[in-house]
């Protein structure tokens, strides 16, 4: 889900994912993001970090959060529950490795969205203190309540609702 308009601001991350064995015979490996790296790390896209026979991490590559005006009050909500969330999408990529660049995003309403994508692997990891710093200061700079106002309802005109013969039928010639 890309928008047409450029962001405010983007933050660079480093995305983990983990590789497990398949718990069922329908999945010989689960693929997981597990974790976002502040700033980027000087290592290539889908290097393994580490193995022990169960499973196995792996630096999966670079991506942006991007921060819109927009979804300001979106991030704000996400900042007020007790632990903020980050949402990675794994794209399938046919070969090796199995996935294109991942995507992360700050907004829960998105994170959902993709959740939705059923080509797509999607998980919530937590999100970083700095991170979470920095969507803070975008949400106090950007974020504008509000106010609630409840819409007041037409009132109903009993004539239209009436029941009415059929156009042509019943009238004397």
């Amino acid at each position: 889900m890309s928008s047409s308009v450029a962001p405010q601001l983007t933050i660079e991350v480093g995305v983990l994912v983990e590789r497990s064995k398949g718990a069922s015979r329908w999945a010989d490996v689960i693929w997981r993001p597990t974790g976002i790296l502040t700033g980027v790390p000087d290592t290539p896209a889908w290097s393994k970090l580490s193995d022990d026979g169960e499973r196995a991490t792996f630096y999966a590559g670079v991506a942006e959060i991007a921060l819109y005006r927009s979804e300001a009050g979106n991030y704000r909500e996400n900042l007020l529950v007790e632990a903020p969330l980050l949402w990675v999408v794994l794209h399938p990529a046919v070969g090796d490795p199995p996935f294109g660049p991942p995507t992360v995003t700050a907004d829960p309403a998105e994170g959902e969205a993709w959740a939705g994508t059923p080509e797509v692997t999607v998980d919530s990891v937590p999100m970083p203190d700095t991170i979470r710093e920095q969507v803070a200061a975008f949400v106090a700079e950007h974020h504008v309540e509000q106010a609630f106002s409840k819409r007041k309802r037409d009132r109903a005109d009993p004539e239209a609702l009436a029941r009415r013969a059929p156009q042509g039928h019943g009238q004397k010639p």
